[in-house]
């Protein structure tokens, strides 16, 4: 399985990518509580977050079944990359936004895609260099499930900061 990482990885950024293209405008034409949920609401930094946090989650779920049992620390890794990845977002935006103001959207979907490659970089760096000593399994999945559900949270009730706001209209969540 070793030999066979990059591709893995290459994959799960191409669906990451994807899948989170997808989510950006699944809410435009499908407008259910349950697109709400899972896709971007409107155009604030949050939302940019979530349509990349559960493609890396999802493609997660469905990579584990083929690689936990070789790598011990597998979800400790995948809840690294996908922290990175989701993070660098905001790091992204509003360093470079602050720096030299309104960013033009063909950089802001740049940011997506290097946020995304940076989140699958990290974890191939670490599946490489993984040791077999197990550590804790559960708190990894207990960190991913309360980072989704402040996603759901924070797209209902969101709160009134800078981070949560539609550049567009102003408004915050639905």
């Amino acid at each position: 399985m070793k030999k066979s990482l990059g591709l893995w990885q290459f994959v799960g950024f191409t669906f990451a990518v994807v899948f989170g293209t997808l989510l950006h405008f699944l809410y435009g034409w499908v407008k259910t509580p349950t697109t709400a949920i899972l896709s971007a609401v409107n155009e604030s930094t949050w939302e940019h977050m979530k349509i990349l946090f559960f493609p890396m989650l999802l493609f997660a779920v469905f990579q584990s079944f083929f690689f936990k049992k070789e790598f011990p620390t597998f979800w400790r890794i995948k809840l690294v990359g996908t922290l990175v990845g989701v993070l660098s977002i905001p790091i992204l935006f509003y360093t470079v936004g602050g720096a030299f103001g309104k960013t033009p959207d063909w950089l802001n979907i740049a940011f997506f895609f290097f946020s995304a490659a940076g989140g699958y970089l990290i974890e191939t760096w670490l599946f490489c260099r993984e040791s077999t000593v197990q550590s804790g399994k559960l708190w990894p999945l207990i960190i991913f499930i309360l980072i989704g559900l402040l996603f759901v949270l924070f797209t209902l009730f969101p709160p009134k900061l800078p981070l949560f706001q539609d550049p567009i209209t102003g408004k915050y969540g639905i």
